[in-house]
């Protein structure tokens, strides 16, 4: 079943329990959302796990001896799975900004990074066979040693979606549009979503450049500004930007093109209930349970939940 609005858990559920693990992901289908949305990097030995940033993060990450890392440098990359099991991420630092942030967070001591082949394998034994998964790929052209190539980085997310058959559930979404362009060539069935940012924390178009790393070798100004238009000339699916930077003409112009308008990330029920009225094709929150009950409120369609224990 399609959904008028696709109610995507933000790295499982940020907002309730530790990001991109598993205990969050079983809590956003125990909730019941249509999309489970994750981002992923490889690591030395080519397995593909679930996190965040292209390196381990201080403030959510323990050794073996409890002790919170202090290294920010320390790529993924650079473990071996088995090394990586090694780190905590259970928790987040009760000493930094983060915590402040998501100060409701329930604590899952000893919880690991997870492989995507789990995130799968926890959605077929919740009995879900409807959820879709949406992937990032953590790679940024500012840092190229952090990782594998694009292509590389690409072609392993697509052997992973294809051994689970989950060719039509899949999204593949970036900031680094030259994977999408991979996934495009080399697997159409796989839809991508291009992340876009114009703010000043991020801004992957660098509307004011006359060129950017991001946009695999595009620039706004060959489309008269307009992101949605370079989006749509790359043959994407989707266009996923901050939901700072929309408005209602810049929505409808997105949709007018065939793309779908999912925004990230909203935390704020006014908010949800702004951008449900912009007519957005689908909504990224840390609180995939505020957003659930607003958007059957406004009387969409929801999706079954599928409680399950990690």
């Amino acid at each position: 079943m399609t959904y008028a609005l696709d109610i995507q858990g933000h790295r499982g559920a940020r907002g309730l329990l530790p990001e991109n693990t598993l205990p969050a992901f079983a809590s956003a289908l125990s909730i019941g959302v249509t999309t489970l949305e994750l981002d992923c990097a490889i690591t030395r030995d080519g397995v593909v796990v679930v996190s965040h940033d292209s390196t381990l993060n201080p403030e959510i990450t323990r050794d073996e001896a409890g002790r919170w890392i202090t290294r920010a440098d320390l790529p993924v990359s650079g473990f071996t799975f088995t090394e990586l099991q090694r780190f905590d991420v259970g928790r987040i630092d009760p000493a930094s900004q983060y915590a402040a942030r998501f100060p409701h967070q329930q604590a899952v001591d000893g919880t690991r990074m997870p492989k995507l082949d789990e995130v799968f394998a926890l959605a077929r034994k919740a009995g879900n066979d409807h959820v879709c998964f949406n992937i990032e790929t953590k790679i940024s052209p500012l840092h190229p040693q952090r990782t594998v190539t694009p292509d590389a980085f690409a072609k392993a997310l697509i052997n992973i979606i294809k051994n689970n058959s989950l060719e039509n559930r899949a999204v593949v979404q970036s900031f680094d549009w030259r994977t999408l362009a991979v996934v495009q060539q080399e697997a159409p069935r796989i839809a991508t979503a291009y992340l876009s940012a114009q703010q000043s924390f991020m801004d992957n178009i660098l509307a004011h450049e006359t060129a950017s790393p991001w946009n695999a070798g595009l620039h706004v100004s060959r489309f008269a500004g307009s992101v949605p238009r370079m989006v749509k000339s790359t043959g994407g699916a989707v266009w996923s930007p901050c939901s700072n930077d929309v408005d209602a003409a810049i929505v409808q112009e997105a949709q007018a093109l065939g793309l779908k308008v999912v925004v990230w990330t909203v935390n704020s029920e006014a908010d949800m209930r702004h951008l449900i009225g912009l007519g957005v094709d689908g909504i990224i929150s840390d609180y995939p349970d505020v957003l659930r009950r607003v958007a059957g409120e406004h009387g969409y369609a929801l999706p079954p939940a599928t409680p399950i224990s990690p």
